[in-house]
């Protein structure tokens, strides 16, 4: 089918919204700058035609189906799409024919569209090879998993594997700004009033799935009462009801953002596990990074938990990098998991006083200098002095010896009597005292 025949149809305008705002060019493409920006590798491959095999691999509803349309028609290709899930053998060697027949009978090449081309078996993979490698069709599959994993390597190897990513929320508002005031394809000839704060919550909640934030636009205005006015009121009320989703008062650029983040923070540094996640459930569904969230936990084990209980940190680092690594929705598991150890753990802020006390004492007083004997000894150092009379604390008993590490002595750490910096504190009163009895 050509690419654009639906548009010519009367009923173009029964079609999805997703479906009617599909760009046509490049620059109405909305994100995927890494990939689609000015000098970019796919951008420089599209306008000068030379993609023979492309592999789109991303979450949903970021662009992937809409960026093979886009191709088709700025190389003015023909546009044959199938699913994987649906197709066999036996389709695609029928349209893998039409699309050699209408290169030879018009010059025309075809751009053949496989979404969840993961689906496709060895053997169908197979069937693609000879004539993906002959650039006809131009075979461009879509993708939720890693093709690495999921398509053959000879596949692989004849194909430029690109990956997408979730649309940030200036990209989502952009595109239903578009939707709104384009009058050939969107809502552009109706009396629409959309609420700002109604278009952000669509933004935050789609979690970067443009499809869902225009479904969920089209519904609202096609179903929302008209006002005395003749207006359609697409208001927060409607937005939340069209995404399934309550809106919550959550602004990452006002108050709400921060005393969320502060009553979080507070109740894991005051042991209540159980209101640290109710703050913690409160961002991660109002649409906050849960890297923000887990950078929140990493400065409270270091904070407020400290040596009390040294595996805090450990944990607290663990969530950040899988909540990188796997994000939402599977990320909260962990997060709440560290969350919680934090929140039970023994306190004690006495690292965080002890640096606050060292920075202090690097602005009021002068620096002082390395001691001679713990200076570096290596090249011209020994002579000059450098690291004479250093005494190795591997060498004496207990590994431990005493010896000055500063001209001037100084005490920042106070470690207190809780968890294990109880032991810490009973090691360094030890040590200490062997000092004053040496």
């Amino acid at each position: 089918m050509d690419l654009f025949d639906e548009q010519k149809q009367e009923n173009f305008k029964d079609l999805p919204l997703a479906v009617r705002m599909r760009p046509r060019t490049l620059d109405e493409y909305v994100g995927q700058e890494h990939i689609l920006g000015e000098g970019k590798l796919l951008r420089r491959a599209i306008e000068a035609d030379r993609i023979n095999s492309l592999i789109l691999y991303g979450p949903p509803g970021v662009g992937k189906t809409s960026l093979a349309w886009c191709i088709a028609h700025v190389t003015k290709s023909g546009y044959i799409a199938i699913n994987a899930t649906t197709s066999n053998v036996e389709e695609l060697r029928k349209v893998i024919a039409q699309a050699k027949h209408k290169k030879s009978s018009s010059g025309q090449k075809t751009i053949l569209f496989i979404d969840e081309i993961h689906r496709f078996n060895k053997a169908q993979q197979d069937v693609l090879m000879p004539d993906v490698e002959e650039g006809n069709p131009v075979l461009i599959g879509a993708t939720v998993h890693n093709p690495c994993f999921s398509l053959v390597a000879p596949l692989l190897s004849r194909s430029l594997v690109v990956e997408l990513k979730s649309l940030k929320e200036d990209d989502i508002l952009t595109i239903l700004s578009s939707a709104l005031k384009d009058k050939t394809r969107g809502f552009g000839e109706l009396k629409i009033k959309p609420d700002k704060k109604a278009l952000v919550f669509l933004a935050k909640t789609c979690e970067g799935d443009a499809r869902r934030s225009l479904n969920a636009l089209e519904i609202g205005v096609l179903t929302a009462p008209k006002s005395k006015d003749g207006f359609i009121n697409f208001d927060l009320e409607v937005a939340s009801e069209s995404i399934q989703k309550k809106p919550v008062v959550y602004d990452k650029d006002e108050d709400a953002h921060y005393d969320t983040a502060s009553a979080f923070i507070k109740s894991m540094r005051g042991s209540d596990p159980d209101a640290a996640l109710y703050w913690m459930a409160k961002m991660l569904y109002a649409g906050e990074d849960p890297r923000f969230v887990a950078r929140r936990i990493c400065i409270a084990a270091a904070e407020d938990v400290g040596n009390a209980d040294p595996l805090a940190i450990v944990l607290a680092n663990a969530a950040l990098q899988i909540s990188e690594f796997v994000g939402m929705p599977e990320a909260r598991i962990a997060l709440a998991q560290a969350a919680i150890y934090v929140a039970c753990a023994p306190k004690s802020n006495a690292s965080y006083l002890a640096i606050d006390k060292a920075m202090a004492d690097m602005e009021s007083h002068k620096v002082q200098e390395v001691p001679d004997h713990l200076k570096d000894g290596t090249l011209d150092g020994e002579t000059l002095g450098h690291g004479e009379g250093y005494k190795y604390a591997h060498d004496y008993k207990g590994h431990y010896v005493k010896q000055k590490y500063t001209r001037k002595a100084v005490k920042y750490y106070e470690p207190t009597d809780i968890g294990y910096e109880a032991k810490i504190k009973q090691r360094l009163e030890k040590l200490r005292g062997n000092q004053k009895t040496a």
